[in-house]
Parts: C-alpha cells; sequence; structure tokens
C-alpha cells in the first residue's frame, strides 16, 4: 500500500503578523488558533518568537512578587486607609470643636482664649497666686 503525502502548507507572513497581532491584543489565544488552521502550537510560538514585539525569544521575563503593578496596588489600598483614618480624626476634631462652642455658650467665657492664655510659666498667673 502507498501511502498518500499530506499536502503542505505555507501561511504567508502577512497571515502570520495578524495571528500574532490577534494573540498580543487578547483576541485570540495560541490554543484557539491552533484549533482553527489546524497548525501545531510550536508553530505558532515561532511566529510569536518571530514576528511578536513582546515576545522575543530567548529574553526572560521577571516576574517578582512586589512588581510595580503589586506595589501600586498595595500604595492605592494603603491611600484608602490614610484617607479614611483623616476623614475620622477630621469628625472627631469638628465634634470636640462643637463640644468647646457648646461649653463655651453655657459657661459664659470663650475656653479657647483662656485656655492658651492661662500656662503655669506665665508671670500673670505666678504672680496671682503670689498675692493671695
Amino acid at each position: 500500500m502507498r501511502r498518500e503525502k499530506a499536502q503542505r502548507r505555507v501561511f504567508s507572513d502577512s497571515f502570520k503578523r495578524q495571528v500574532v497581532k490577534d494573540i498580543e491584543n487578547g483576541k485570540a489565544s495560541v490554543a484557539a488558533v491552533c484549533r482553527e488552521f489546524s497548525v501545531s502550537d510550536v508553530s505558532v510560538y515561532n511566529w510569536l518568537h518571530k514576528y511578536s514585539n513582546y515576545l522575543q525569544k530567548g529574553v526572560k521575563l521577571v516576574v517578582e512578587r512586589h512588581s510595580e503593578m503589586y506595589r501600586s496596588m498595595e500604595l492605592e489600598k494603603e491611600l484608602k486607609e490614610v484617607q479614611a483614618a483623616l476623614g475620622k480624626k477630621q469628625l472627631q476634631i469638628e465634634f470636640l470643636e462643637m463640644v468647646i462652642e457648646l461649653a463655651s455658650k453655657e459657661l459664659g467665657t470663650d475656653i479657647k482664649k483662656n485656655y492658651s492664655s492661662r500656662r503655669p510659666s506665665d508671670s500673670r498667673v505666678s504672680k496671682k497666686r503670689g498675692s493671695k
């Protein structure tokens, strides 16, 4: 019995470039291209290495745990936490200022001014104490 030779297919450079472009843009996967055009994955990866701007053969892509993207996500998370803490502190300040204002009205005196003028090292305070 004589075995029939399979017909050899040759794909044009423009076709290969288009397939590589589709894979790079996420429009197709290597497996999908292999199924659709009955091409081996080795051939598709060879096209990628030959025509891709990003997937060059012999170039290593080092992926670290603390990559730039990971670090920026961590910083965004930390920023949100700091903003939440800042908002909480701002609410506390506003609350305390309202309490001081209400207490000032209740006592009939400006607590902020009186508090800032009474210092132990103030000469007026020590003269008053000494005169009694």
